[in-house]
């Protein structure tokens, strides 16, 4: 009977369904670079394309899930998703009320929005987000009838706004009002003796939070599954708890305006060859600056790197360099990196070297002899005895074998015969 009426054909496996995508963007934000930006890409235009890159992806399904991790000069924070509230702190947040704002001021990151319009990030044609008490609104009934003082401001409720899809406004405000949050507690005292952004932090709150979301649902323990009525059944036989299958394809993007990041140079080498297991690819949004170890990090992980010539242009490069995800990748032709820097950092200075001395036991990297030849990280005895002109590293160039001319090939030829 289901052959009559065609119902074998919703019976029948189909392809492999597409697996939702978990996007983390990881947002420098150091004052410092966004400073010398404000006058070709302030950071408010910046945090408004990127909210519309995020927008585009969240679209794409609905059951696609986004993360934002600013960079900041000392932390690594979570921007969005917020983390649960706290019972035991009350009171206004701190740099949403009652405290100045110089810094985010500065930055053009004013309290209405995003641009300073007072529309939001990305809205066109958004309702506002209050009514005053002398004008009609859609709360003058809830300013005349309440308690509220006349100049108390009662904010338009996100679930509730019409003009814009609710999942896009709710990640809009949070992220905004969790930037400026991070910049009001930024004080010119935290910023003395650094000018450096916390990549490597960023990228190992990236990679955690994606295999707390990418995991199956099924919790695995070290002795055997959990299962529901509480008691815990032997793991399968050869079964490893890193060949399980994710339930997400997850993606790093890195919105990058700082230079070189010497001094994070082991941390930010373990992230990556964490996300390279985990077949977790790292692009790179290069708005400013150059460093070494994020083209690495792209070509190792089979990322997209691109260094923006046109700083303006950043929604455009998001959109179209940065926005398809694996499964998409799959049927484009991305722009790649010909050129790589693979130089390293030493383990003594924390300087990019060119030739340095690497330790034969733990494969540490030096730029020059270490005091009294011993490795600083194993301890081992080096042995630089042999090494000539001046201590440094000899290179030896290979001769070059002649070759005989033709005519005496052929005359040697006609000899022997």
């Amino acid at each position: 009977m289901n052959a009559v009426d065609a119902s074998s054909h919703y019976t029948q496996p189909t392809e492999a369904e597409v697996l939702p995508s978990l996007l983390v963007v990881i947002l420098d934000t150091n004052p410092f670079t966004w400073d010398a930006l404000q006058s070709t890409l302030p950071i408010s235009q910046a945090l408004a394309n990127i909210l519309l890159f995020i927008n585009a992806h969240l679209a794409f399904s609905q059951a696609n899930k986004v993360a934002v991790i600013a960079s900041h000069t000392k932390l690594a924070k979570l921007l969005y998703p917020p983390p649960p509230p706290s019972p035991s702190i009350s009171g206004p947040q701190p740099g949403l009320s009652g405290r100045p704002l110089s810094l985010a001021d500065r930055l053009g990151l004013s309290k209405d929005g995003v641009d300073g319009s007072g529309s939001g990030a990305a809205s066109n044609g958004g309702s506002t987000a209050a009514s005053t008490p002398g004008s009609s609104g859609p709360h003058d009934h809830l300013n005349r009838n309440s308690s509220l003082p006349p100049q108390a401001v009662i904010p338009a409720d996100p679930e509730r706004d019409a003009n814009k899809y609710r999942q896009f406004r709710i990640v809009e405000d949070q992220v905004t009002a969790s930037v400026r949050s991070l910049l009001a507690e930024t004080t010119e005292d935290s910023l003395a003796g650094t000018n450096m952004t916390m990549m490597a932090g960023a990228l190992s709150l990236a990679l955690t939070y994606i295999h707390k979301m990418t995991m199956p649902i099924e919790e695995t323990t070290l002795s055997g599954t959990l299962q529901a009525g509480g008691g815990i059944a032997p793991p399968a036989e050869g079964s490893k708890k890193d060949d399980l299958e994710m339930t997400m394809n997850a993606r790093i993007v890195v919105i990058s305006v700082s230079g070189d990041l010497a001094e994070q140079y082991i941390p930010i080498m373990n992230c990556i060859f964490a996300a390279q297991r985990k077949k977790i690819p790292i692009d790179i949004c290069k708005i400013a600056g150059d460093t070494v170890f994020l083209q690495q990090a792209s070509d190792a992980t089979n990322g997209v790197y691109m260094n923006l010539k046109e700083p303006r242009g950043l929604l455009q490069y998001l959109m179209m360099g940065f926005l398809p995800d694996q499964t998409s990748r799959k049927h484009l032709v991305l722009p790649t990196q010909v050129n790589v820097d693979f130089r390293a950092a030493c383990f003594c200075h924390k300087h990019v070297v060119d030739i340095g001395f690497v330790c034969s036991i733990c494969l540490s990297i030096f730029c020059s002899p270490p005091d009294g030849a011993f490795c600083t990280t194993c301890g081992t005895k080096l042995d630089v005895t042999t090494l000539g002109y001046g201590g440094k590293p000899a290179v030896l160039v290979t001769k070059k074998k002649k070759k005989k001319r033709k005519a005496d090939a052929v005359a040697g030829g006609n000899g022997e015969a």
